[in-house]
């Protein structure tokens, strides 16, 4: 069965009171009184409930076997910083960018983004978006087991992100013209948080990647094929991953 979003504060002293949406999924799934279902809190703690009662929009449980897991979580932080990209492509970057281990997505309006959602009209649109965002990302936390919820930040411009300075010092701006690989720098270099940027259809102007290699970022490539803007996140993520932490990949053998 898979696990629920359940926000705490938890108490295993007392009846927890179910979300709408637990609610909603439990009748769905027809669990019943008494059975038991997996919780998480989205700030990595676990939990077994059984279910108490369940009328129409809500509920209660009992938890019990509260405790810490964040075993899939790694010790680098990957920030996604995603060029904001048309149609429904966004929605499936970030589903995919939460599967594969990013603790933190960072939409970003830049000169080639086909979305604008950055000017004083477009706030409502946006607010829109972040939470249609916010509940793909709960949901793609439920279906692979991560237990803590991936942090979205605010659409920003191109060079509003630049100007908040991420603490991670290892930044990589994804370009196919680039002469550097991704590989040879993350091999050279010790596992440590980590922004990787990735341009929005089209990829990134000139003057953006120049502006982007004066506050730090390293211009790299991922190899000899221009990928899509929703392929080559997803592709930097798990080749950050196949580097640094085979530990991981060795459990899985």
């Amino acid at each position: 069965m898979p696990q629920f979003y359940l926000p705490g504060p938890w108490e295993s002293q007392k009846p927890t009171p179910l979300t709408p949406e637990v609610a909603h999924h439990l009748r769905v799934r027809r669990i019943q009184t008494g059975e038991s279902f997996p919780v998480f809190d989205g700030k990595g703690q676990v939990a077994q409930a059984e279910l108490l009662s369940l009328s129409g929009k809500t509920g209660q449980a009992q938890l019990s076997d509260i405790r810490l897991d964040t075993h899939r979580e790694t010790p680098y932080a990957i920030t996604l910083a995603q060029g904001l990209a048309g149609g429904d492509k966004m929605d499936w970057i970030v589903e995919k960018a939460v599967e594969t281990g990013a603790q933190v997505i960072a939409p970003v309006q830049c000169e080639r983004s086909i979305l604008k959602l950055t000017r004083t009209s477009d706030l409502e649109r946006a607010q829109k978006r972040q939470t249609h965002w916010m509940g793909i990302i709960q949901a793609a936390c439920e279906q692979c087991d991560r237990t803590v919820l991936t942090r979205l930040e605010p659409i920003q411009t191109f060079d509003a992100y630049l100007q908040s300075a991420p603490q991670a010092k290892l930044k990589l701006l994804l370009s196919p013209d680039a002469t550097k690989t991704m590989y040879s720098v993350l091999i050279d270099t010790d596992p440590q948080d980590i922004v990787l940027m990735i341009g929005p259809e089209g990829g990134h102007s000139p003057e953006e990647e120049a502006q982007a290699q004066a506050v730090g970022y390293q211009i790299v490539s991922l190899g000899e094929r221009v990928l899509r803007t929703e392929t080559a996140g997803v592709v930097a993520i798990t080749t950050v991953h196949s580097i640094w932490n085979p530990e991981m990949q060795n459990r899985l053998k």
